[in-house]
Formats: C-alpha cells, structure tokens, sequence
C-alpha cells in the first residue's frame, strides 16, 4: 500500500464501529524504517495520533484499530512526527536524490518497503534517518 493510498482513510474501532478520525499522515520511525504511527484529522477530543500497535487492519477502504482503549494507549512513546512525503532525500555522504514522492508500505507489518523518489526507487531498508531537513539513506554500494 502507498502512503498516498492511506490518507483520507476513516479510522474506526472494530469492537464498536466508533469513528476515531481521518488518516492524516503516517509517522515513520526512521531507526526500524517501520510506520510508528497513523496521524488523525478530524478526531475531536480524542487522541491526535495513534500507535501502530493499535491498527488491527489496514484496507482500502478503512484503517482498524482494535478498540479505543488500545488506541489511546502508547501515546508516550511514539518517534517525533516528519513529514516523508515531499522530504529532501540525502544519503550519509550527503548527496541528493531528489524528493519523497511516495512510499510504500507493509499494511499488515508498517514496514517501510521502498521510498520513491523523483531520481528513482530506494528501497525501505536503506532508510537510516528523517528529521525536518530530510530523510537519510544509505549509499548505495559501487
């Protein structure tokens, strides 16, 4: 699934059908070049951001999270939040390659698959860091 395929997605709690928002962005934790986090839009007086833990399924037409109690929880130890997409891709030696078109992503595992960029495909593996100047990849071997 792609980054751009979640966004609008409802969010909804599988024990009651409860409505805990929008997809409004993911938050990649960078170390494990996993998703750490689905961010929300439109959940009054509920959580902004919920842990991965607590998605059950990902679809395209909906994000499950088990229920509330399970999404409220782990708020504490989420990564900071970047933007990926449109983040400046560097690897370590400082080179560019180019800018986060999309990424995709394990619906079942968050894991990171590839970054697509506008120089090319990098695979999620490489991912070593994303901070609000950009997103760090390793060099590719010559």
């Amino acid at each position: 699934m792609l980054f751009s395929q979640a966004f609008g997605l409802p969010v909804i709690t599988a024990d009651d059908a409860t409505s805990m928002g929008k997809v409004a962005d993911l938050t990649v934790d960078a170390q494990d070049a996993t998703v750490a986090a689905v961010r929300l839009s439109g959940a009054a007086g509920r959580a902004e951001a919920l842990a991965w833990s607590a998605v059950e399924s990902v679809g395209p037409d909906a994000v499950i999270v088990r229920s509330r109690v399970t999404a409220e929880q782990g708020q504490d130890r989420l990564p900071a939040h970047h933007r990926v997409l449109g983040s400046r891709v560097l690897t370590e030696h400082g080179v560019e390659h180019g800018t986060v078109r999309d990424v995709a992503f394990d619906p079942v595992s968050g894991r990171v698959l590839t970054l697509y960029t506008a120089l090319g495909e990098i695979a999620g593996t490489r991912l070593m860091g994303l901070g609000s100047y950009a997103a760090v990849v390793r060099a590719e071997p010559v």
